[in-house]
């Protein structure tokens, strides 16, 4: 570091990369890289265990995208320690309900794609995203229901989203469902579908790193920009319906 008394100029070198600030007009420089350490490394973890985690968090009150994360991350922690454990799993609460309550895209998704992002890079984090949104946007969840210790014991329909929003996502299932989406069976369902992103998030995890990872969601899967024009009007019938649905009757089931 060094210091001039005339310019005030402070020059600080990092390991990312270098910030210059001169004078009271502030120029920031940052070279960033990519962290190539071995430390930082994709290990295996227990898929099953992950599912349970993962709900875990969520009806613990750490949030869908805190309880997805630590569901993968915090196995690696638990089992090799350094870096892992070092990681500030709380910023991952941040994500909850679609970031910070907005109700944008989903925060369990949003938690397994930070996990896949420690490792891999734009293109590879972006296959392994595009395969986990899409078997998401496609698949009849929640599947995932606690064998012990469910916090609400009984058959929660599921319903496929077509969307990562999660507004969007709670409102297809609520109009397949008939349930409220400010209900506790709703809260329920997020739960278990938090389950269920954080084991097939794993299960394309585990592909990737034994080299048997084949995308197959096509690259321009998504929303894009006409899609608005050509599922607007459905879905406003839907989101239309599950205000004025009746919630049915349903009995109480035991987990197997």
């Amino acid at each position: 570091m060094t210091l001039s008394s005339e310019n005030t100029m402070q020059e600080v070198v990092a390991p990312t990369g270098v910030v210059t600030i001169a004078g009271r007009k502030a120029k920031i420089t940052l070279e960033t890289t990519f962290p190539d350490s071995p430390a930082w490394q994709p290990h295996p973890v227990d898929p099953e265990k992950a599912e349970r985690m993962a709900y875990d968090g969520c009806i613990g009150g750490y949030g869908c995208c805190y309880a997805a994360f630590y569901s993968i991350i915090g196995q690696m922690a638990e089992k090799h320690g350094a870096p892992y454990k070092d990681f500030p799993f709380h910023a991952m609460k941040a994500g909850r309900s679609g970031i910070g309550g907005w109700k944008s895209t989903c925060g369990a998704l949003v938690g397994a794609a930070f996990a896949y992002g420690l490792f891999y890079e734009k293109k590879e984090h972006n296959e392994l995203v595009r395969e986990l949104f899409h078997w998401h946007d496609t698949t009849a969840l929640p599947v995932y229901r606690p064998k012990t210790n469910c916090k609400l014991d009984v058959d929660i329909p599921s319903s496929i989203s077509r969307s990562v929003l999660c507004t969007a996502s709670k409102a297809r299932w609520a109009y397949a469902s008939g349930f409220p989406i400010k209900s506790k069976e709703c809260s329920e369902r997020c739960a278990r579908l938090t389950a269920d992103v954080a084991r097939k998030a794993i299960e394309i995890l585990h592909a990737k790193m034994d080299g048997t990872f084949v995308a197959t969601a096509d690259k321009n899967a998504g929303m894009k920009c006409d899609d608005c024009d050509n599922c607007g009007s459905s879905f406003k019938e839907e989101a239309a319906s599950v205000i004025i649905v009746k919630q049915p009757e349903f009995r109480s089931v035991k987990a197997s």
